[in-house]
């Protein structure tokens, strides 16, 4: 395959893949939103309801990152109804670990919530959004399998009209619920929750259309649900030690003083964004690599590789070009106060200049999931932690406060930990064990 056709495929699938990503926190903007016109207290409540429930979700999303590989495995193979069982699988899993958390996770609600230490106020409303938000957790995981499906199947064109009427639904429905019937935060959270399953619905009707197309079966079958299983369970580890990361360098954050963490939020919420358009690009890596160890053609997964770590680090290039260029003005953008933009800044170039670094680890990461190894992705996760924690250990001892502070937490970060995911995901492409490790 030439390279400008190799690009084209990239792009068919990462541009939607994008779009998808980016409809996502879109449910969480409207509810913001909406549950904020009716007071602070009602969107306090959202606050520490949205933690739990991204919290969850979050640690859920290897149902869509395990399904896609072992889809597109069986596709490249040429075997589309071996492909679409093995998505089905996934999605009985999904239902049965959603229905699981959803029990548990409201006969719990109250203890979740008291564990934030908020007012009485406060905790109520966030105890009605969060039981009720919890009944829409099995809708959620089905949609990440499905939409893991569709993507081993190299289709991220319906997962994008699914997320787009999904995120119509829910701004109408919460408008409807929160103002039209007068439920308050309540109205928000069974928008939500029907919004979720209206989801569910589209895809139930693409996905019997695409298993009576090909012959598949939708009854569940245990090896199938097993191997999904084994196979999320280390993509659950990695996301763990991903998220153990996360928690620490916010306690660490917060630790320098209420300007440093106002500030990380700021540089954080930049280099969010840009993973968005880097996730993309690992989908497609994704589901291309898979594609092609499927078909049994490992020159065409050698060019993946390159293209995408090309795509990867000329777009952090660029990306870091523009956070820099802006590093002066983010800040007043974020905060309007010119003390916050000098804070900032020098936080906000050392994330421009690691941006190249972002860029290869992100589309690493999905190389190796769509090569299926995913027990190396689990322990090189908690590896990365080895010389990333001490690193944070360091600063809270030493106690920079002020610019300094914040800029040696973000070397940390984009520095220490990002080049450990850099090194142990680079040393393993460049062995030859990753190409069989799924097979």
């Amino acid at each position: 395959m030439a390279a400008p056709t190799l690009n084209r495929e990239i792009l068919r699938l990462a541009v939607p893949a994008l779009g998808a990503l980016v409809a996502e926190p879109m449910f969480l903007i409207v509810d913001a939103a909406l549950v904020g016109h009716l007071g602070l207290v009602p969107l306090a409540g959202l606050g520490i309801a949205s933690a739990v429930l991204q919290t969850i979700v979050g640690l859920m999303v290897f149902l869509a990152y395990s399904t896609t590989p072992a889809v597109a495995r069986r596709f490249g193979a040429g075997d589309h109804a071996s492909a679409v069982r093995a998505g089905i699988d996934g999605l009985w899993l999904a239902l049965a670990l959603g229905v699981v958390l959803a029990i548990v996770g409201s006969l719990l609600t109250p203890s979740l919530v008291s564990l934030f230490g908020a007012s009485p106020d406060v905790a109520r409303q966030a105890t009605i959004y969060l039981q009720l938000s919890m009944w829409g957790l099995p809708a959620m995981l089905i949609v990440f399998a499905a939409t893991g499906l569709l993507r081993g199947m190299q289709d991220t064109v319906t997962p994008l009209w699914v997320a787009g009427i999904g995120f119509g639904l829910n701004a109408v429905l919460n408008a409807l619920f929160i103002y039209g019937l007068g439920w308050g935060i309540a109205g928000s959270a069974a928008g939500t929750v029907a919004a979720q399953w209206g989801m569910v619905g589209a895809y139930a009707i693409v996905i019997g259309r695409l298993a009576q197309r090909h012959a598949a079966s939708l009854r569940p079958q245990r090896d199938g649900i097993r191997g999904s299983a084994r196979s999320g369970g280390w993509l659950f580890l990695r996301t763990v030690s991903l998220r153990a990361a996360l928690l620490a360098t916010v306690l660490a954050a917060t630790a320098l003083g209420t300007e440093e963490l106002a500030g990380w939020q700021v540089a954080f919420t930049i280099f969010s964004t840009a993973a968005f358009a880097l996730d993309a690009l690992a989908i497609a890596a994704q589901a291309l690599i898979g594609r092609g160890l499927g078909a049994d053609d490992e020159v065409f997964v050698r060019r993946v590789l390159g293209r995408t770590l090309a795509w990867g680090v000329w777009f952090g290039i660029l990306v870091g070009a523009v956070i820099g260029a802006l590093s002066g003005v983010i800040g007043l953008v974020f905060t309007g106060s010119p003390e916050v933009a000098a804070l900032v800044q020098p936080a906000l170039i050392v994330l421009a200049v690691t941006q190249p670094i972002c860029g290869v680890v992100f589309v690493l990461d999905g190389v190796l999931m769509g090569a299926g190894d995913v027990r190396y992705l689990a322990l090189a996760g908690v590896l990365n932690l080895v010389p990333y924690l001490p690193a944070l250990a360091v600063l809270w001892i030493v106690h920079p406060t002020g610019m300094p502070g914040l800029m040696w937490l973000a070397v940390c970060f984009f520095g220490v930990y990002m080049l450990a995911r850099f090194a142990t995901l680079g040393w393993r492409v460049r062995r030859p064990e990753w190409v069989g490790a799924g097979g």
